[in-house]
């Protein structure tokens, strides 16, 4: 059965902006009178809590972190995403299955069966803005603008290797 929602995306390295893109189509879509779910990944489930730990503690191995994404995404979609798109919402996302395959394949990761798997269960998105920032941009907004310090994710080799698999 075909959903009656929209789902967005909106993708790009830590500290290009994605965050505050969709605070800001999510204010402008609430103020047109669409009725709107704003969601991010990885989420606040257990899984994503699990990742979220693991970027300020020290990453998990590949696999197990891949694992992670996968069932957080599984509990995204079934908890949230799919029936916000089943009740007719605009679904926006901060990050959706590309950022697994950007970050994760910056890792080393053969990331075709993951992606298999993804695409098996996540709708697609309708629309996916992607947003380019220069990698050391992002660490200074996430440094001075975000004002907190960097997490696993966010060095500055792996910000350029993840940038490049986006483009």
């Amino acid at each position: 059965m075909a959903s009656s929602g929209i789902l967005i995306a909106v993708e790009g390295i830590d500290g290009a902006g994605k965050t505050t893109l969709v605070r800001s189509l999510a204010d402008a879509l609430s103020q047109a009178g669409e009725s709107i779910v704003v969601s991010k990944e990885p989420t606040d489930g257990p899984w994503g809590r699990k990742i979220r730990r693991s970027a300020a503690e020290g990453r998990m191995s590949l696999p197990e972190e891949l694992h992670a994404f996968v069932e957080d995404r599984k509990e995204h979609v079934a908890e949230l995403i799919r029936p916000g798109l089943d009740a007719g919402k605009i679904v926006l996302l901060d990050r959706y299955f590309y950022s697994t395959i950007a970050y994760q394949g910056a890792r080393g990761a053969d990331v075709a069966q993951p992606t298999r798997d993804m695409l098996a269960i996540a709708p697609q998105p309708d629309l996916v803005l992607l947003l380019d920032a220069d990698p050391a941009e992002g660490l200074s907004r996430i440094s001075t603008g975000r004002q907190e310090t960097p997490n696993e994710f966010e060095k500055l080799d792996s910000l350029a290797a993840v940038r490049a698999i986006f483009l």
